[in-house]
Formats: structure tokens, sequence, C-alpha cells
């Protein structure tokens, strides 16, 4: 297993993440952590782990997140890539788990799982919305794919097969499936496995991405003569961007924020509690958490 992550500054989150990854149940992996320019102490709390798993790549330049994905896509090994952010975590059983998934399943290329919303002061907020079986993922691929790019894990083939699209920066994961879905296959295990680091909606990343999004939608129905309903699936986006900005514009960002999760199954809450009094201890240069104050 291949665990793939970009950072860029990201001192304050990263070492609960790469802990969350040295802790799970399936131990037979490597880490490739690619450090997108930082300016901060990320690299050097990455390097204190002195964890032969962990492959350290250290850029001088900032590139957008889909160059350094497909570099890390480049660099891994393993039978499965697994994503990883820099501010999230995983449970244990993460890795393990959809290892395992894909192996029972040789039809499934790539899956995402569920994944819980927390805010940095450690408060849990909702379970993002995720397709279970291919045709829920699927369904309106015009509108968006219910698959979060952060829980995903599949086949290293259908990575290097599927290589983003590194002249955009944002949406790359929705541009990906957009490109793909027709030919591949997509599924997710039953389980909330992830958590999501989410302090507040920001307006400008939602409107880039959606606007991002729409230009692959134009460019799809351009080359597959899918003109009509790409144009619908354009209509959405452009009316969901009004509703972000009239939101958030009136102060109502936690509302939002809130009206795009499920509620939080009622098994995630002891779990969630164990994780984060084990993994939002501070992080010393080491690599190692200093005294629990979560």
């Amino acid at each position: 297993m291949s665990v793939i992550m970009s950072m860029r500054n990201s001192a304050a989150t990263v070492g609960a993440a790469v802990r969350s990854v040295l802790q799970q149940t399936l131990q037979d992996f490597e880490l490739i952590v690619i450090d997108n320019g930082s300016s901060d102490q990320s690299g050097a709390i990455v390097a204190g782990f002195n964890d032969p798993r962990i492959r350290l790549v250290r850029e001088a330049s900032t590139s957008c997140l889909a160059v350094r994905l497909n570099q890390a896509v480049t660099l891994s090994r393993g039978e499965f890539i697994a994503r990883m952010d820099a501010d999230d975590m995983c449970f244990p059983d993460r890795l393990s788990r959809q290892a395992a998934r894909l192996r029972e399943d040789p039809r499934l290329d790539l899956i995402g799982c569920g994944a819980v919303v927390f805010t940095s002061a450690g408060e849990l907020v909702g379970e993002l919305p995720v397709g279970r079986v291919h045709q829920d993922i699927v369904a309106r691929p015009f509108v968006g794919f219910p698959f979060p790019h952060p829980t995903w894990c599949g086949r290293a083939t259908w990575f290097r097969d599927n290589p983003y699209d590194s002249s955009i920066g944002y949406a790359e994961d929705q541009d990906l499936l957009l490109r793909s879905f027709r030919h591949s296959r997509l599924g997710a295990v039953n389980a909330v496995l992830l958590a999501y680091r989410q302090d507040q909606l920001i307006l400008r990343k939602l409107i880039t991405g959606r606007l991002t999004f729409m230009g692959s939608l134009w460019r799809h129905g351009l080359a597959t003569r899918e003109v009509l309903p790409v144009l619908a699936g354009m209509t959405n986006h452009i009316v969901k961007a009004a509703v972000d900005i009239a939101t958030v514009s009136t102060g109502l960002n936690r509302s939002m924020q809130l009206r795009r999760l499920r509620p939080i199954s009622p098994a995630i809450a002891p779990q969630w509690r164990e994780l984060r009094q084990v993994l939002l201890a501070p992080t010393n240069l080491a690599g190692t958490p200093g005294p629990c104050t979560a």
C-alpha cells in the first residue's frame, strides 16, 4: 500500500496526519510526502518521525495539488494507492479495510469510505455525503460525484492510467472522475474511516471549484456531444454558487456547512474521542506528540 500526501505549510496539522497513518492496523505501507514548497517546519516535522516507511520529497517551488499527486503516483511502489491530506486523520483500520475491499472485489478500481468532519478545536460537525455503490456515485455526473477526494483508495494501475489534469488548480478530483467514470468501477467501504478537518467553508474555494468544474463540464460536453445535459449541470452549479455567495455574505457559514453534511452516526463519538486523544496532541520536531491538551 502506498499512501500519498502533498503538504504546504502544514506544521500545525501534519504531525497528527502522519501519526494516524503510522498507527494503522495495516503496517505494510509506504507514506510518500511531497513538501510542496513549505516555508514553515512541515518538512522537519515529517522528517522527525525517522520512520523508514516515510519517503519525504522536498520541493523548493509550489505547484498545484494535481501536479504533486501525479508526482507521488509516479514514485509509488504499492499495489494500492490511498489519498491523504496533511490536515486530516485516518481511523486505525482505514487502510486494512479499504485494501480488503479491493482484494475482495477485483472489479473495483477506486473506493472511498465514510468521513466525519471536525474542527481544529476537536468538535465533530457532521459526516460527508458519500455514495456507497457505483450507481449512486455516478448518478448525476454533471452535477458532481459524492465521493470525497481524501477518502480515495484504488489500484495503482488505475491512478497511472488516469492521471490528474495538472493544468487545473481546483476540483481536480471531480474533473478526474468526469473523465474516467464511464470506464471505471467505483465503490466505498460503508464505515467512517477518515476524519476530515474543516473549520468553515471558504467562499473563494467554493466558487473557484465550481467554475473549474464547469470548465471541465464544457470540455466534456464538446468532446462527447452531450451539450444539453452538460448545460443543465452548469446551470445547477451557477444556482448553487449564487446560494453560496448569499449565504456566506450574510454570516450563515456554519448553517451552510451543516446543510451539506449528514448527522453523525452514534457509534462515531466514542471512536472520535479515542482518536482525538491519541492524535491531536501537540507535535514536536522529533515527530512525537507532546503532552495532550485536547
